[in-house]
């Protein structure tokens, strides 16, 4: 039991400090663009980058945490996060202006780098540790809301630390990493491998293989989940703007305003992890709910500019993108093998990772063209698509009884959950089974 609470602060260590290391930056950008003298898009670009190199990274990451372990991937690119942190904060307190501006931009490079191989190889880990359908769902949940939980605490945090020094924020940022990698040293011990990795050619063959057999509702997760991103990194970041030109709320007390609706997110988020289960249906229901909450609250968001119903409307869609994301994150890990889990949701998180990139610069300039109303009508119509993904893409098969614990004791067995396709008894491939979600 204490293995696992060790393992469970050090897993959830690691989205915590990379929610920290970007989100924080949020309530500050307004701040860096007057300093560095920089125009808003170009200031967004500092959570832009971080996410684009992540995204080209994370595919890449997956495959080596495959072939040669997770943590022996985690391990080296949280060093890389800290070495690239320390760059942008080093270059932001010694130089000024373009010069200021282009040395954190190549620090934030490096640390997207450093971030393909941390939060996106520990939701495969989570399902390596924990074979178990329910403690997987609900480890995953957890996991989930360190995420959340670090989104919650960066707007309060980085405007206190913004507050006393512009660049703070980004200084923080080694340090926090810097912590999560002595936990992970020290508290994650992963078992040791039954079987040996297999040569990257079969490797290769095995994921089209996957891909082919479940990719009608695998591409529509990674959709659903680059999606959310999307939503939640714009609404944020348009928030953070109008807080301080419409409204005049700076400092901590713009903090605590941007933390209501992620408040919001977390609980739901933990929430929702601790309800699905292993119950498949559950988990596509939940999601579906979810994402029509966000969906219906910020269609009718676009027709109110009032500061209360801004925050009070993206508060419930903020609870809607909570509730989907456990229900995501458990359908894609206990949906695919072991040896093809980290690469799959690697691709999975690079998806998130292009909705992060893309929701600060798309909502500046849906800003700067047409306003509050075209903005919140975008979100709506992708939060819609993804409703309708989850409604129609995703189908997973009837839930085992609860008392059927036969099937699960024969693949554990083999080292791999009930809802995992056989592995294939060739290299060739010749053998294909049915997807387990149609």
């Amino acid at each position: 039991m204490q293995q696992n609470k060790g393992n469970l602060v050090a897993l959830g260590s690691i989205p915590l400090m990379m929610t920290l290391g970007n989100s924080m930056l949020i309530p500050v950008l307004p701040e860096i663009g007057r300093k560095l003298h920089v125009s808003s898009f170009r200031i967004s670009m500092l959570i832009t980058v971080y996410a684009v190199v992540a995204i080209l990274l994370i595919p890449i990451a997956g495959y080596l945490s495959d072939r040669f372990g997770r943590k022996a991937v985690i391990v080296p690119c949280l060093i890389l996060t800290v070495i690239g942190g320390g760059i942008s904060a080093v270059g932001a307190w010694l130089l000024h202006d373009l010069a200021a501006y282009w040395t954190i931009i190549a620090g934030r490079l490096l640390q997207g780098a450093g971030a393909a191989g941390a939060f996106p190889i520990v939701i495969p880990l989570v399902g390596d540790l924990y074979e178990n359908e329910d403690e997987a769902s609900k480890n995953l949940g957890v996991v989930e809301t360190y995420n959340t939980f670090g989104k919650v605490l960066s707007p309060i945090l980085g405007a206190a630390l913004g507050a006393v020094l512009w660049f703070l924020p980004l200084a923080v940022i080694p340090g926090l990493c810097l912590i999560s990698l002595i936990l992970v040293i020290w508290l994650i011990h992963v078992p040791k491998r039954k079987n040996q990795p297999i040569m990257f050619r079969e490797f290769v063959g095995n994921v089209k293989q996957v891909l082919a057999e479940k990719g009608r509702w695998l591409y529509a997760i990674f959709a659903m989940g680059g999606i959310c991103m999307f939503v939640i990194f714009g609404v944020l970041f348009y928030l953070s703007d109008i807080l301080e030109s419409r409204y005049n709320l700076h400092g901590v007390w713009k903090g605590f305003v941007l933390a209501i609706p992620l408040i919001s997110l977390c609980l739901c988020s933990y929430l929702g992890g601790k309800v699905i289960g292993k119950h498949k249906k559950r988990m596509k229901w939940i999601g579906f709910g979810g994402l029509a909450i966000l969906t219906i609250s910020f269609a009718i968001l676009g027709f109110f500019q009032h500061i209360y119903a801004v925050i009070g409307l993206f508060t419930l869609g903020g609870g809607g993108i909570g509730l989907a994301l456990p229900c995501l994150d458990a359908l894609i890990t206990k949906g695919i093998e072991k040896e093809e889990r980290g690469t799959i949701t690697s691709l999975y998180s690079s998806m998130r990772f292009v909705g992060v990139s893309l929701g600060p610069p798309v909502v500046s300039l849906l800003i700067g063209s047409s306003g509050h109303g075209l903005l919140f009508g975008v979100m709506a119509a992708v939060g819609g698509i993804a409703a309708l993904l989850m409604l129609f893409a995703v189908k997973p098969e009837q839930d085992e009884p609860a008392g059927d614990k036969s099937s699960d004791r024969s693949n554990k067995s083999e080292g791999m959950t009930y809802i995992s396709r056989e592995k294939p008894p060739s290299s060739k491939l010749k053998h294909k089974t049915p997807a387990k979600y149609k």
